[in-house]
C-alpha cells in the first residue's frame, strides 16, 4: 500500500497519516526526516545533500528523489509507505512516478483531503505536537485525554511550530495552490485520486479513508 496524502496546510494530513501507520503498519515518510537521516548516516546521497546544505543552497529535486528512493528500499517499506510532504510539484510527481516504475512499483492511491480555506487558520494556529514522540494535538479539536500528558508516550512536553500562526497561513496557502494543487488533476488523470471531506469529524475522516483503502 503506497499512499500520498494531499491537502493544504491544516487539512489534517498528519493526524490521518498517524492513524494509517497504526492501523496498517506502514511507515510515514517525511522528506525532512529522511534528509536528516541520510546526512546523519553518511550515505552517498546524504553526503551530496550535506554539501549542498553546507553551501547554504536548497537541496535539488534529484537529491530528494534519490533519498526517497534509498529510504523505500529499506525493509520496513516492504508492505508500503505514506509519503508526507512530497511530491509538492508536478516535476517532483513525474520524478516520483519514474523512480517507482524503475523499481517495479506503483502508487496505490492519492487521497485528497478537501477543506474550506476559512477554517484553516483556526486549525493551523491551534495545533501542537508531543515533543517526545511527535503525536499531534489541537487546542480545541484534539486534546490529550489527560490534560498536559501525551496519550501515546506519557510525555508532558509539547511544542508548536513557529510558523503555525494566522499570519503565515495565507502565504502557505498561496504556495500550496500555486505549486501543489495541480497534483490533484495530475493524479485524477492517472486514476489514482480519491477525495474525502476533510471538514468532517476526525473519526469520520478516518472511516472515509479506511473505506478507500479497503477497496485497494
Amino acid at each position: 500500500m503506497r499512499l500520498i496524502l494531499l491537502g493544504p496546510p491544516g487539512a489534517g494530513k498528519g493526524t490521518q497519516a498517524q492513524r494509517i501507520v497504526e492501523r496498517h503498519g506502514i511507515p510515514q515518510l517525511s522528506t525532512g526526516d529522511m534528509l536528516r537521516a541520510a546526512v546523519s548516516a553518511g550515505t552517498e546521497v546524504g553526503k551530496r545533500a550535506k554539501a549542498v546544505m553546507d553551501a547554504g543552497k536548497l537541496v535539488s529535486d534529484d537529491i530528494v528523489i534519490a533519498i526517497v528512493s534509498e529510504r523505500i528500499d529499506q525493509p520496513d517499506c516492504a508492505k508500503g509507505f505514506i509519503l508526507d510532504g512530497f511530491p509538492r510539484t508536478l516535476v517532483q510527481a513525474d520524478a516520483t512516478e519514474s523512480m517507482l516504475k524503475a523499481k517495479g512499483l506503483d502508487l496505490s492511491a492519492v487521497i485528497e483531503m478537501r477543506v474550506d480555506d476559512a477554517v484553516l487558520a483556526d486549525r493551523v494556529s491551534g495545533r501542537y505536537t508531543c515533543a517526545n514522540c511527535g503525536t499531534g494535538y489541537h487546542d480545541t479539536n484534539l486534546r490529550p485525554e489527560v490534560e498536559g500528558v501525551c496519550d501515546k508516550c506519557g510525555s508532558t512536553h509539547f511544542k508548536r511550530r513557529p510558523d503555525d500562526n494566522r499570519e503565515t497561513v495565507q502565504t502557505r496557502l498561496q504556495a500550496y495552490y500555486k505549486e501543489t494543487s495541480p497534483l490533484i488533476g495530475y493524479y485524477y488523470a492517472k486514476g489514482k485520486l480519491h477525495s474525502v471531506d476533510g471538514m468532517a469529524e476526525i473519526d469520520e475522516v478516518t472511516a472515509a479513508i479506511e473505506t478507500i483503502l479497503a477497496r485497494l
